[in-house]
């Protein structure tokens, strides 16, 4: 079963929005977990509009399953991510300003950039991926960085699949038995919903894991979050 990791950003951003701690950042994190979600993903930017860099201390000491902490991997983002040990690291390459994730690495010009940082996190034995637009063309310079996986940016897929879902899909499949064949694990995310995942799940081979935030939140103001867990990891099976 491909596992699900849910984004606790858009929780952050609601507790932020009033400066206290409702709704608990922290137990929200174990409710997920305890509703069936295989782990937690964060992404601490550097305004702090979501998740908090002394959110990430608190985390790491609730979450049983995986940890993955995403970023752009600045001095200070290396340094907290070395610090806190999660599972799992996931390099994005945001400017300060994004408003969310909408572009991998170009992992042929960034080549020796990345090398020098996958190499940091390998050190402390934390696993790292690569967030990465569906191309198979970048996938022999990803495994040259030496990543032990990529996240296939699945954006444009989401924005296309109503209206030719086998069509969007097809770089996506290309891209993933390219990552098979060089020995590297396969995640994905960003807009992957409801709709949309079960179709992803099957076409896609080797998914491991999918990381989902915005629609799983929206859909848990609806159906509760409880229920929204459980709908999304039918949607894996």
């Amino acid at each position: 079963m491909c596992k699900l990791s849910v984004n606790i950003n858009k929780v952050a951003l609601l507790r932020n929005s009033r400066g206290a701690n409702l709704p608990d950042l922290v137990q929200v994190a174990k409710d997920c977990e305890e509703f069936g979600a295989h782990g937690i993903t964060v992404h601490p930017r550097p305004d702090e509009r979501h998740v908090r860099s002394n959110d990430l201390d608190k985390l790491k000491e609730v979450i049983l399953g995986e940890f993955n902490i995403e970023g752009f991997p600045s001095p200070g983002f290396i340094k907290k991510v070395l610090q806190i040990q999660p599972h799992q690291v996931t390099l994005v390459p945001d400017p300060p300003t994004a408003l969310t994730s909408n572009s991998g690495w170009d992992t042929i010009k960034h080549l020796d950039f990345l090398k020098s940082v996958v190499g940091k996190f390998k050190e402390k034995g934390i696993r790292v991926s690569i967030f990465l637009n569906p191309d198979p063309g970048l996938i022999e310079s990803a495994y040259e960085t030496g990543t032990d996986r990529v996240e296939l940016y699945t954006g444009d897929y989401s924005n296309g699949f109503i209206k030719n879902k086998s069509e969007f899909v097809k770089t996506h499949v290309q891209t993933a038995l390219e990552a098979q064949r060089f020995g590297i694990g396969l995640n994905a995310g960003h807009d992957l919903n409801l709709d949309n995942l079960q179709y992803y799940r099957e076409k896609v081979p080797g998914l491991l894991e999918v990381s989902i935030g915005h629609a799983l939140i929206c859909d848990a103001l609806y159906f509760g979050l409880q229920n929204t867990i459980s709908m999304y990891l039918r949607k894996l099976i």
